[in-house]
């Protein structure tokens, strides 16, 4: 188990340093406030890091308050009206 994890970390650790060397120029973005140029495979990582981020803060902040209806529920004492399988 613990080759295939590292042979496929290794594998997309090579991707990535494939997709860095060939697309190595420089985009314009402009963000109203601010001028950026980066290369495009670090505005494509960055792009999929804040969107990792962004979906896992989403799914996080779902749960949670799903969570907190249930506990709020439970304390109030409807048993009634909770779902049989949460």
């Amino acid at each position: 188990m613990r080759l295939l994890v590292i042979s496929t970390l290794l594998l997309f650790i090579a991707a990535g340093v494939v997709l860095g060397a060939l697309n190595a120029d420089l985009v314009g973005y402009d963000l109203a406030f601010v001028q950026l140029r980066l290369p495009k495979g670090a505005a494509l990582l960055g792009s999929l890091v804040i969107g990792w981020l962004l979906g896992g803060l989403t799914a996080w902040v779902g749960v949670s308050s799903r969570q907190r209806r249930l506990r709020r529920r439970q304390q109030r004492g409807d048993h009634k009206k909770l779902p049989a399988n949460p």
